[in-house]
């Protein structure tokens, strides 16, 4: 004897709580923002390597500026995620 499976469409508006939109991944990550962060790491990492390999000044320069950019980076990524995930009451 079989067992009933029960599964519900992610896309039935009848299923979704009152904070919950379509617009989402199934899984509820901000995948904008995933990608955001896989560019501006490798972007952010190029920057700071071409920096430090340009002499003493540039190293330096890229100390600081990974001392100031990377918690910048995190800051604004997760405050954009926090407002790109469901908000529950």
């Amino acid at each position: 004897m079989s067992t009933p499976q029960h599964t519900t469409s992610v896309r039935d508006r009848r299923s979704l709580g009152p904070t919950e939109d379509l617009a989402r991944g199934p899984d509820g990550v901000p995948h904008d923002v995933v990608g955001l962060s896989a560019l501006f790491s490798v972007l952010f990492a190029a920057v700071v390597l071409g920096m430090w390999l340009s002499g003493s000044t540039g190293r330096v320069a890229a100390v600081v500026i990974c001392m100031v950019g990377v918690p910048m980076l995190v800051s604004n990524l997760g405050q954009r995620s926090e407002r790109a995930r469901d908000q529950s009451p």
